[in-house]
């Protein structure tokens, strides 16, 4: 069952060198600089365009990490502070928030006094009604279409914002919403000056062909409020951010003067970067090359993360998943431990759900998943399925991008795992962030190409993104990320029950409730968790791997 992929990990070695060969003079222009005290710090993403950098980042949740959290604050943040203990909500440009006692649509943030824009102008009320209006209000002058779909999909309730003084907002939903919270954290606050700046200067035959030019160059020009600020962007290749002195979190004023990001969608290609000297931190290092980037002195950073890399099955009239049985088996004709300690040399953790034991949303399944082929052959041949009779299904994925890990190779382990089990597996691979894309189309569109699954990681830090946006019927495209269009009245019903509960504990055990019941239904092919490998220079100091998808940059130092 493993050739194919021994095969691909074997010849990677050859790539590696191949590939150092070709770096020296294809990243000559990203040697830092050693004049003065400037400090630079040079990392290979794996995403293959720098993520969009107006305010509201593509690529998924590298994007975020990468130009979201960086350059820009949301009214809510993450705490990514602690290596051992979970990542949770703290307050960003907001400082409290609290829903309305009367009417639970409702709720009051108070911002932050004192915040400023790269540009100089201030953050206020004003500003946040205009950053909701952006992908909220379709006659509001600043609305971006373009920013939509990677933002009102993760904040599916919020309808509108009003000011009531300077440093006071209301929110309104339209229903009772204890998750919104959460949801804000994906809304980041881009400078309202800034932007009428560039309108003002705009050509263009009308006010929406101004508007659309004025994002095009924000996006050249970007102020947000966060700890890092823009100096140099060239699309495809390279984004230059430096440190934000005045920033308003003076604990988190970065360390090191200059971050360079660069695009390197192949594992290889970025590991020989980091062995010539060419970046100092890359993402998701070739496997097979972690012993030998070890002896030569260079850190292996990973920790487990809020992270399902999965297959999401289409349930529209016709797809093979629609039978449990089906579904089941494939759960358990994987052998994940040897995936694990085989092809991604452990760095991964086995998935047997969204989230695992001990976890206070993980519920009591009664559908054990585990590798057991004898079982899922069984069940194949319940549903009609056999040696003889093979079941075809195509799955949608990438060779790369945000949270996939090394999806060719894990995918080609699947196929292979599945065949013993009687499943006929043909691979859509395309580019990744039309992948992504594709992703909130759902499964009926066209782009779906006639797969019946899709294989696009996801996070699992919130309630909404670790279950709801998939489960419940009403978040089917085009609202959320339901690509398969699920449409199970018991999932409705527990959704509805976790988001009115805005006591933390009753929500929590609602949604092991939740939980408890995809796993029993095998809403997904649960495989794995990532750990976020990277790999990185021993000059880097004070980073701190989180329990989450994001990283803060601010405290990491590197000597020169």
């Amino acid at each position: 069952m493993m050739l194919q992929t021994e095969k691909r990990i074997r010849s990677g070695r050859h790539t590696l060198k191949t590939a150092a060969l070709l770096l020296a003079t294809s990243f000559a222009c990203i040697a830092p600089g050693i004049a003065g005290a400037e400090t630079t710090l040079r990392i290979g993403m794996t995403a293959a365009d720098i993520p969009r950098t107006l305010g509201q980042p593509d690529q998924g949740f590298e994007g975020n990490r990468f130009t979201g959290v960086t350059m820009y604050d949301a009214l809510v943040n993450w705490d990514l502070s602690s290596a051992t203990k979970p990542s949770v909500l703290i307050p960003g440009l907001a400082t409290e928030w609290k829903v309305d006692d009367a009417d639970k649509t409702k709720w009051v943030f108070k911002l932050r006094p004192g915040v400023t824009f790269h540009d100089g102008s201030p953050f206020n009320a004003d500003a946040v009604v205009w950053n909701v209006g952006k992908v909220l209000n379709k006659e509001a002058p600043q609305f971006d279409a373009s920013q939509v779909g990677v933002t009102a999909s993760r904040m599916p309730t919020l309808v509108s914002a009003k000011k009531i003084d300077d440093l006071t907002v209301e929110l309104t939903t339209k229903e009772p919403d204890s998750f919104l919270p959460y949801n804000l954290t994906n809304l980041f606050m881009a400078s309202p000056t800034q932007w009428q700046k560039f309108y003002d200067a705009a050509e263009g035959a009308d006010a929406k062909a101004k508007a659309a030019a004025a994002w095009t160059a924000f996006a050249k020009n970007a102020s947000g409020t966060g700890p890092w600020k823009m100096t140099n962007f060239v699309p495809r290749e390279r984004l230059e951010l430096v440190k934000n002195e005045a920033y308003w979190d003076k604990a988190r004023v970065p360390k090191t003067d200059k971050m360079v990001l660069l695009p390197m969608p192949e594992a290889n290609a970025r590991t020989a970067a980091l062995m010539a000297g060419q970046v100092d931190w890359i993402e998701a290092p070739a496997p097979d090359a972690i012993s030998q980037l070890k002896s030569r002195g260079f850190k292996i950073e990973s920790n487990e993360q809020p992270h399902v890399w999965p297959w999401q099955f289409s349930r529209v009239e016709g797809s093979p998943w629609n039978d449990i049985r089906v579904r089941k088996a494939a759960n358990l004709c994987i052998d994940r431990e040897g995936m694990k300690d085989g092809l991604l040399g452990g760095l991964m953790a086995p998935a047997t759900g969204t989230v695992e034991p001990g976890h206070p949303w993980r519920g009591n399944p009664t559908f054990q998943i585990k590798y057991d082929v004898a079982a899922g052959q069984k069940l194949m041949k319940e549903a009609g399925f056999g040696p003889g009779k093979k079941l075809p299904v195509k799955i949608q994925t990438s060779a790369s991008g945000s949270g996939q890990m090394l999806p060719l190779p894990m995918n080609e382990y699947l196929q292979q795992a599945l065949a013993d089990c009687y499943f006929d597996v043909q691979l859509d691979v395309i580019e990744w962030n039309t992948l992504f894309t594709n992703w909130r189309k759902g499964a009926k569109d066209p782009s779906a190409s006639g797969a019946n699954a899709i294989n696009v990681t996801y996070a699992a830090m919130d309630p909404f993104f670790a279950m709801v946006r998939f489960l419940q019927s009403g978040m089917a495209p085009p609202v959320s990320n339901n690509w398969g269009f699920n449409n199970n009245p018991q999932f409705d019903e527990l959704v509805k029950k976790a988001r009115t509960s805005f006591d933390p504990a009753a929500r929590d055990a609602a949604l092991a409730e939740l939980h408890a019941a995809s796993v029993d239904d095998a809403a997904f092919l649960y495989v794995a968790h990532d750990v976020g490998p990277r790999a990185m220079s021993p000059k880097i100091k004070g980073f701190v791997q989180p329990k989450s998808w994001f990283v803060d940059f601010s405290p990491v130092s590197i000597s020169q």
